[in-house]
C-alpha cells in the first residue's frame, strides 16, 4: 500500500457505535478507483482516501458543516451521526450515504466516491486545516490582437497588457517561446505564472491544468504527491525507499560518509535526485499528466537530507555545536533537484528550525495547526530521526530524538519495509499467534508497526518482562503453555517465532523477533519518550494534561495507539486521544503549494517555535536509562 501522505482527526462517534481498542487494521475498498487500503481503526474515511490519492471534496476542515464530502457505503456499515442527519434525507441514509470526514472506519468497508462536480475555493488539508486556495500557480487565457504596421507593440508587452490583474516578471524560458508560440497559436494563448514569474505561454486554453508536486524527503522513505492546485485534490501518490540507504540508515551515518570519503557527497546528491526523479515519473504516469505540465514543486525534509540533496557539505550539522549553513534555502529550480518537469518550474524548500528539526517538522507543525490550537497537544513524527513538538497555541517547543531505523524495519533480524509479506499486526492469545500480513500473503518479514505490536503483545502476556528480557521457557510453560514452543534460539540468541515457514520447529526460514530486536526497539522508544518527557517538564505540565497526541510520519500513521501506549512510546492516556496524523510533512508541503499565505505561515514558524537541545541536558542519560523499561 502507498505510504500515506495524510492525517487523521478526532471524529464523531455515536453512543451506540462500535468502539475500537486502538489495535489491528481495517480494510477499505474505494470505487470507482478500485483502490484497496488498510488503515488503523478509527481513521476517517476522508483521511484514508486522501492518504492514498483518492479525491473527496471538503472545505470545512472536517467539521461536517460544508456537507461536500459525501460518500456511499456499499458494503459494511457506519453509524449515522447528527451531521449526517442534516446532510441527507432518510432514504439516502438508508442507502448508505455518509459524510466521509465524520465517518470513522472501525470495520472493513466498500465505499463509492462520487466524482468532483465543482471547483472548490478551499480544501481540507493537514489535521483538519481549511486552506483557502491561493496557489502560486496562476494561468490566464488571452486572445490577442495580431500586430500590424500600425500596431507594433512588442510581443511581451502585448501579452502583459492583456493580463491586467497581475504584474509578473518574465523568465528567459518564456521569452524564448513567446514569439513562436503566440504566432503558431493564432494569438490565442495561456500565460503560466508561478509566484509573480511568467514561466511560459502555451497554445490555446490550458487553464484547466494546474499541477504541482509535494515531496516529503525522508531519511528512509520518500513520498511524492501530485496535486491539482486549482482544487487542492491529489491526482496521484507514490513512495519509495530513499536511494541513499546504502550509505547508512540514519543521518549521522550519511554525514560521516561525507567526512570520510570526498566522493560520498556528490554520490549522495545524485542518489537523492534519482529518488525524486523516479517518484516524479511514477506519479505523472499514474495520473496521466505530462511532466512538462507540472509547474512547481515543494519539498519538506530534515536539514541533512536537504543539504545532501543540494550538494551542501553537512559536516557542521553532524558535529557539536550542530550548526546549519542556513535556515532558509534560496530560490532554486525543480531541475536543480533532479526533477524533470517544466524546465522553468521553481522549487520551494521549507525552512529548518535547527540542525535536527528541519523543514519536515516545520511542515508538520503547519499541517497540524500546532500554532493555532489552544489544547495542549503533543506531535511526534516517528521515523529514523524523530521530531517532537509540544504546543498549547501560545507556546511551542520542539526537539529531536535519534530513534534509529528500527521503526522502519532496519537493524531488525526479520525486518522489512511495509510491503507485501510484511507482518503489520500481531495479536497473542493463550494458544496461538494471530497476524495481519500486508497483501494477504504468507509472512516473510516484520515491518515497524508489526515490531511494535509484537513487543507490546509479548509484554502484555508476560513473555517479555518489563526490563525487556524474554522469560525462561520454564516460566513461559506455566504462563502460556501453548506458546512455549515458539520460544527458541537462533545461534546463541533467544527468539520468539511469529510465523513458521515450513515445518514447525524449523526457524531458518521463519519470521521471528529476537532479543536483540527488542533491545533495538527499547533504545528507539526510550529516545523518543525522553524527548517528550523533557518537553513536558520544560512546559511545566504533566502527562495527564496532554489532550491529544498526533502520531505522524510514514510509520507513525500506521502504529497501533494501544501498542504505543503499552510500550511507553507515548504518554499513558485514553486510547482515543492518540490520533493517526498521517504524513503531515507531506501535507505541509502540499499546503505551501495550495496557498501563498500558508507558505508565509511556514516562514513565520521560525520565530514562533523554540528548539530545546537534548544533547547538552545533564539529565538526559539518566532519563533515557529509566525509560528503557516497559511501563509496569
Amino acid at each position: 500500500m502507498t505510504t500515506p501522505p495524510r492525517r487523521s482527526r478526532a471524529i464523531h462517534v455515536d453512543a451506540d457505535s462500535e468502539q475500537h481498542d486502538g489495535t489491528g487494521r481495517v480494510r477499505l475498498t474505494f470505487t470507482p478507483a478500485e483502490r484497496e487500503v488498510r488503515v488503523p481503526p478509527g481513521v476517517s474515511v476522508f483521511d484514508a482516501a486522501s492518504w492514498n490519492g483518492i479525491a473527496i471534496d471538503s472545505t470545512c476542515g472536517g467539521h461536517g458543516t460544508c456537507k461536500k464530502c459525501k460518500v456511499k457505503i456499499l458494503d459494511g456499515s457506519i453509524p449515522v451521526s447528527p451531521m449526517d442527519q442534516r446532510a441527507f434525507a432518510p432514504e439516502q441514509l438508508s442507502d448508505g450515504w455518509r459524510l466521509a470526514c465524520l465517518a470513522g472506519a472501525t470495520a472493513d468497508l466498500k465505499i463509492e466516491v462520487p466524482p468532483l462536480t465543482t471547483r472548490p475555493k478551499a480544501a481540507t488539508v493537514g489535521v483538519g486545516r481549511q486552506v483557502i486556495l491561493r496557489p502560486a500557480i496562476q494561468k490566464r487565457y488571452v486572445e490577442l490582437d495580431e500586430p500590424t504596421l500600425s500596431d507594433q507593440v512588442p510581443d511581451v508587452e502585448r501579452l502583459l497588457a492583456a493580463i491586467d490583474d497581475l504584474e509578473p516578471q518574465v523568465a528567459l524560458h518564456a521569452l524564448r517561446r513567446i514569439p513562436t508560440v503566440m504566432r503558431a497559436a493564432d494569438w490565442k494563448v495561456t500565460a503560466v505564472i508561478v509566484d509573480e514569474l511568467l514561466i511560459d505561454v502555451e497554445p490555446g486554453d490550458t487553464t484547466a491544468n494546474h499541477h504541482a508536486i509535494a515531496f516529503d524527503l525522508g531519511t528512509t522513505t520518500v513520498v511524492a504527491t501530485l496535486l491539482d492546485t486549482s482544487t487542492g485534490t491529489p491526482a496521484a501518490v507514490a513512495s519509495m525507499l530513499n536511494k541513499q540507504q546504502p550509505f547508512g540508515g540514519d543521518v549521522i551515518t550519511r554525514i560521516s560518509a561525507t567526512m570520510m570519503d570526498p566522493d560520498a557527497l556528490p554520490r549522495l546528491t545524485e542518489l537523492a535526485k534519482d529518488t525524486l526523479a523516479e517518484l516524479t515519473s511514477n506519479v505523472c504516469s499514474e495520473a496521466g499528466i505530462d511532466p512538462q505540465r507540472v509547474y512547481e514543486v515543494a519539498l519538506a525534509g530534515n536539514a541533512t537530507m536537504v543539504a545532501l540533496l543540494l550538494g551542501i557539505d553537512p559536516e557542521s550539522i553532524g558535529v557539536a555545536p550542530f550548526i546549519l549553513g542556513s535556515r532558509v534555502t534560496p530560490t532554486v529550480r525543480a531541475s536543480d533537484l533532479g526533477v524533470d518537469i517544466h524546465p522553468a518550474a521553481p522549487a520551494y524548500i521549507l525552512p529548518s528550525l535547527g540542525a535536527y528539526v528541519g523543514g519536515d517538522i516545520v511542515a508538520g507543525t503547519l499541517a497540524s495547526g500546532m500554532d493555532r490550537d489552544k489544547r495542549l497537544r503533543l506531535f511526534i513524527d516517528v521515523g529514523t530521526n524523530c521530531e517532537i513538538v509540544l504546543g498549547d497555541g501560545d507556546r511551542i517547543l520542539s526537539t529531536a530524538a535519534p530513534a534509529g531505523p528500527a521503526f522502519e524495519g532496519g537493524a531488525i533480524r526479520c525486518g522489512m519495509r511495509a510491503a507485501d509479506g510484511a507482518i503489520e499486526v500481531v495479536k497473542l492469545t493463550d494458544d496461538t499467534v494471530e497476524l495481519q500480513v500486508i497483501g494477504d500473503v504468507e509472512a516473510i518479514g516484520l515491518c515497524g508497526s508489526g515490531l511494535v505490536d509484537a513487543v507490546s503483545e509479548l509484554v502484555r502476556v508476560g513473555l517479555l518482562d518489563h526490563s525487556g528480557r524474554l522469560i525462561t521457557e520454564e516460566a513461559a510453560g506455566e504462563l502460556v503453555p501453548k506458546l512455549v514452543n515458539r520460544l527458541t534460539q537462533v545461534g546463541a540468541e533467544r527468539v520468539f517465532v511469529l510465523h513458521w515457514a515450513g515445518a514447525e520447529g524449523d526457524v531458518s526460514e521463519s519470521t521471528y523477533i529476537s532479543q536483540r530486536d527488542v533491545r533495538e526497539l527499547q533504545f528507539a522508544k526510550a529516545a523518543i519518550s525522553t524527548g517528550w518527557t523533557l518537553l513536558l517538564e520544560e512546559m511545566g505540565v504533566e502527562e495527564s494534561d496532554v489532550q491529544q497526541v498526533l502520531l505522524a510520519g510514514s510509520f507513525g500513521s500506521y502504529l497501533s495507539p494501544a501498542s504505543a501506549i503499552r510500550i511507553g512510546l507515548v504518554p499513558k492516556l485514553p486510547v482515543l486521544r492518540i490520533i493517526s496524523a498521517g504524513n503531515v510533512a507531506g501535507e505541509g508541503a502540499k499546503m505551501t503549494l495550495l496557498s501563498k499565505a500558508e507558505r508565509a505561515g511556514a516562514e513565520a514558524l521560525l520565530k514562533e517555535v523554540a528548539y530545546v537541545e537534548l544533547s547538552d541536558r545533564k539529565d538526559f542519560n539518566d532519563r533515557f536509562v529509566d525509560l528503557l523499561r516497559f511501563p509496569g
